[in-house]
């Protein structure tokens, strides 16, 4: 193939490898911004709100990296409203440091599997950069963003200990921890984070195949009878 020939090359590897990157961010940013890490027991509820029995339509705390979802002591319509803000109006107003470094983590594991969303884009009409494959590229950058998504979502549950958790988790006679969620369980923010990480490393090994999808026999033969323009799905 020639280098300075361009052709657009459409395959099913590459189009997974394009939807499997547009996804991994876009997880990760919806776990981020959700106050959905942590919810809290109905049990422990029904016990703070002083009532005898358990509704199931009951509203649960719950707690995110950057906000958490409340049971507020006024009333709307006769019924407790459950209201999520943000822990505060800076940085340093996150529950521990743990998760501080948590977020961190986090946005610059997604801010990297991001500039690859462009890479796996304008791959389907540019397949090198220089004398490297773009895939090859972009499977490696997206393997080093899903270890910082790693080391975020390994760090917040190391910060369990903070007080947040231990009012929505832990009963009087229990202490919080580190790695300890008491009568808590995970919500669906967290799992979204962890979805995005599995799909970055997925991503990276799906680059491999998407490489060698487009340098193929086949795409080599229609190259050959002058096509510019080349699908093979």
């Amino acid at each position: 193939m020639a280098m300075d020939d361009h052709y657009v090359i459409v395959t099913s590897w590459n189009i997974l490898w394009f939807l499997l990157s547009v996804s991994s961010p876009l997880a990760t940013v919806a776990g981020i911004l959700t106050p959905e890490w942590l919810k809290g027991s109905i049990e422990l509820e029904r016990q703070a709100t002083n009532q005898t029995q358990i509704s199931d339509g009951m509203k649960i705390p719950s707690l995110g990296i950057i906000n958490w979802c409340i049971n507020i002591a006024t009333y709307v319509n006769g019924k407790r409203e459950l209201r999520c803000m943000y822990y505060g109006d800076s940085f340093d107003d996150i529950a521990c440091g743990e998760w501080k470094a948590c977020i961190i983590f986090l946005v610059i594991g997604t801010a990297i599997l991001s500039v690859v969303v462009f890479m796996a884009f304008i791959g389907f009409c540019v397949q090198s950069i220089g004398r490297k494959s773009i895939f090859t590229i972009g499977g490696l950058i997206q393997a080093i963003g899903g270890l910082f998504l790693i080391v975020g979502l390994v760090l917040y549950p190391a910060g369990w200990g903070n007080e947040r958790v231990e009012r929505l988790c832990a009963k009087s006679f229990q202490t919080s921890g580190a790695f300890a969620i008491n009568e808590c369980s995970l919500g669906w923010a967290f799992y979204a984070a962890l979805g995005g990480t599995i799909a970055a490393f997925l991503c990276s090994a799906i680059a491999i195949q998407a490489e060698k999808s487009t340098s193929s026999d086949k795409v080599q033969d229609q190259i050959l009878v002058g096509k510019t323009c080349i699908c093979l799905i």
